[in-house]
């Protein structure tokens, strides 16, 4: 059976899927105030920015994967308006439940579906906008969910993926210390889950860097693809253009 990586640790695919189900059933009901704690509230100024970048306009269909709690979905629903449509999706159905009742709880009742990025239950050339915030890292196989992404994508459409990325190297050791010793004390006082947060930490590092990502994108059929380094690159949003 082929292995992969969770965290630092080598397993078996099928026990990695499990492990990281686990995590994120863990974490789901204390997540939105753990991305506060974790990134000083940061997060919330990546996430306007890819909002600005998506570039959404009335009417737009949006795929919004493992879209967890919701925000971004919640943000793209008010740009395409009544005569658009934004599909909020999650593997992690604890995650996903969060996420439908904060929607709901705004107003909005969005299409929320139960699936996995790397079998993507729609047809070709659906959605004029995907995007997968801080959820692309703890994927398999990255390769098939991108080329998952591009083609339910149609032609000109744009794919947004903002995760966690490679910090600037004057800022490396300090990144690392506070990833190892901050962020699991965090979980643990905050959230009663110290594993779970090393293995974000961890998941980080294992990560694709910015210019391997990009590479992958190119590989799995998009034309162009820009990426932007945020917060010197403790995160970093890329956007990919399909031909």
């Amino acid at each position: 059976m082929s292995k992969t990586h969770f965290g630092y640790e080598s397993v078996e695919e099928q026990e990695k899927a499990r492990r990281v189900r686990g995590v994120f059933d863990s974490v789901a009901p204390r997540y939105d105030m753990m991305n506060d704690l974790m990134s000083m509230g940061l997060h919330r100024a990546w996430k306007a920015f890819t909002l600005l970048r998506a570039d959404l306009r009335p009417g737009h269909r949006v795929l919004d994967i493992a879209g967890g709690t919701g925000d971004l979905a919640q943000a793209f629903a008010r740009k395409v308006g009544s005569g658009g449509l934004v599909v909020h999706t999650d593997i992690n159905t604890s995650m996903l439940r969060v996420g439908r009742d904060r929607l709901l709880d705004a107003g909005l009742v969005l299409p929320t579906v139960a699936c996995d990025a790397e079998k993507l239950p729609f047809a070709r050339d659906t959605f004029d906008r995907v995007s997968v915030g801080f959820g692309l890292r703890n994927m398999t196989h990255k390769d098939k969910a991108l080329a998952e992404m591009c083609r339910v994508l149609k032609p000109g459409g744009k794919l947004l993926v903002l995760e966690f990325s490679k910090v600037a190297r004057p800022l490396e050791k300090a990144y690392d210390w506070y990833s190892f010793n901050v962020l699991p004390r965090l979980g643990r006082l905050v959230a009663g889950d110290e594993t779970s947060y090393r293995y974000l930490a961890e998941s980080i590092r294992m990560h694709p860097g910015q210019e391997e990502l990009k590479a992958m994108m190119k590989k799995n059929g998009f034309g162009h693809v820009d990426y932007h380094n945020l917060t010197a690159g403790v995160a970093a949003l890329h956007v990919a253009i399909k031909c």
